[in-house]
């Protein structure tokens, strides 16, 4: 009886709570999972009662499904997508619609779009974000993809989207754009995430190593900071990190090993923002933070040889965390920044039609980096949509005038007590370049010039016209 809403293949955590989510909100859902006794399991217990329909192949969850069928896939990323799309795609018809929900490479999006388009049926390539509580909650969704796919999926997405706005009604899902553009904007979404987590962790250290905080006095300030600008998702689970106990009473935090993980998210954008030629600095520096702590054996070695200060501060304590929490904010207003240059340098590369204050508004809840620093971000892109860069908007040049001398006296310290703050430091470099209309690029123009006559623009010339000297020639002879 073909009388489903939606299919949903991939009942692992991720997909189960999508699937809860969406019979939530009225809708009769379809599913399917490669393993059979996973979809017995679910059928037999949180299911249970529900309006869902445990398919043990793929045949029969088509055979469930309203036209035009929507399937969504919340499975591995790559080989075994394109094997369920080879099986859903004999047994569609046109007008039906894949979705692909797991983290997506954009430029495999970009080819399934074309790929299903082709044979007659709308690919819609959605960035999810929110973990197993967003998926069961309300998560953040980025779709993209086939236009014509967004008026069939629109209603269940935006149902089960999470919800802002003075009135709580505002989805956090919007169309994003064509072929991979929705996956684009979840990976820009983990790239400004790799940096936010960086940055707070580096603000950690800074007063667990430079100040001898307690993790009693760091939950305390992280409750603080979660009162005002920094309000956030991210500050909000630290903060709570601080108040867990082990079985033993002692803080569990203190237990973890320092050896971060990866999924390839951050390095992805990292990868892209090099072929862009854009500057995203600060989710290269945290990738490469979480790289050089995976070296914990290298690391525990060199600490036994490698000399440097005692990281203690001795000025004012409370003065300082508050220039920590300064530079914290500063820097994430670069990293937001950066990330925003990379989706537009993509857009044009790609010809997507990106609303960058919709972009904000999807990632204002539900997601990882949710936070209330995003309405302004949308304020500042709805009041100028063709905003160069953040920090040019009133509201952040403000912000960061406030906050820089706060920003450098904490990474000055930071280089004095020999504690590294690689994506604070990043941060203010780029804010400094920027800033300034001369970098010393002539010289390495001069270089490029002298060993490998690449040429050069000159500042007496209209822009465009190259010029190549004989720097060998016309040098003075050394003495």
């Amino acid at each position: 009886m073909s009388d489903c809403d939606f299919g949903l293949i991939g009942l692992a955590v991720m997909g189960e709570n999508l699937a809860l989510n969406v019979e939530s909100r009225g809708f009769k859902v379809a599913v399917n999972n490669r393993t059979n006794s996973v979809v017995d399991d679910f059928m037999a217990g949180r299911a249970k009662g529900k309006q869902f329909v445990g398919c043990h192949t793929v045949e029969e969850l088509v055979k469930n499904l309203k036209r035009p069928r929507k399937v969504m896939m919340l499975i591995k990323a790559g080989p075994a997508v394109d094997a369920v799309i080879e099986q859903l795609v004999p047994l569609l018809d046109e007008g039906d619609i894949i979705i692909d929900g797991g983290n997506t490479y954009y430029a495999d999006t970009e080819r399934r779009t074309k790929y299903v388009e082709e044979k007659g049926l709308l690919f819609c390539g959605t960035g999810v974000s929110g973990g197993e509580e967003g998926a069961l909650k309300g998560p953040s969704m980025m779709p993209g993809g086939s236009p014509d796919s967004w008026e069939h999926v629109q209603p269940i997405f935006q149902a089960i989207a999470a919800k802002v706005g003075p009135n709580n009604d505002i989805p956090c899902c919007e169309w994003v754009g064509p072929r991979g553009a929705g996956h684009y904007v979840k990976m820009v979404h983990n790239g400004i995430e790799y940096g936010d987590m960086q940055l707070i962790c580096e603000a950690y250290s800074m007063m667990k190593e430079g100040l001898g905080l307690s993790n009693d006095e760091l939950y305390d300030v992280f409750a603080e900071w979660n009162k005002g600008e920094l309000d956030s998702y991210l500050i909000e689970i630290t903060r709570d990190i601080f108040s867990v106990k082990d079985d033993d009473g002692s803080h569990l935090v203190d237990k973890v090993l320092d050896r971060a993980g990866a999924k390839g998210t951050g390095k992805w954008m990292s990868q892209l923002a090099l072929d862009l030629g854009v500057p995203s600095t600060l989710v290269t520096e945290a990738v490469y933070a979480r790289g050089l702590s995976s070296f914990k054996d290298q690391r525990v070695r060199a600490s036994k040889v490698l000399t440097g200060p005692e990281p203690k501060y001795s000025g004012d304590k409370k003065e300082f965390v508050e220039q920590i929490r300064q530079a914290l904010y500063a820097s994430k207003i670069v990293s937001y920044a950066q990330g925003f240059v990379q989706l537009q340098a993509a857009a044009k590369e790609h010809d997507w039609p990106l609303n960058y204050g919709d972009c904000a508004l999807l990632w204002r809840g539900g997601c990882i980096i949710r936070a209330v620093f995003l309405d302004t971000i949308k304020e500042a892109f709805d009041k100028d949509p063709n905003l160069e860069n953040l920090l040019l908007a009133p509201y952040f040049q403000k912000a960061i005038d406030g906050a820089q001398d706060a920003w450098r006296h904490v990474v000055s310290q930071a280089a004095v007590l020999g504690i590294p703050v690689p994506a604070f430091a990043t941060a203010l470099a780029y804010y400094d370049g920027y800033r300034r209309a001369d970098l010393p690029a002539n010289l390495l123009q001069a270089q490029r010039d002298y060993f490998g006559a690449h040429t050069f623009e000159r500042t007496d010339k209209p822009r465009g016209e190259m010029f190549h000297a004989e720097w060998l020639q016309e040098r003075k002879e050394p003495v």
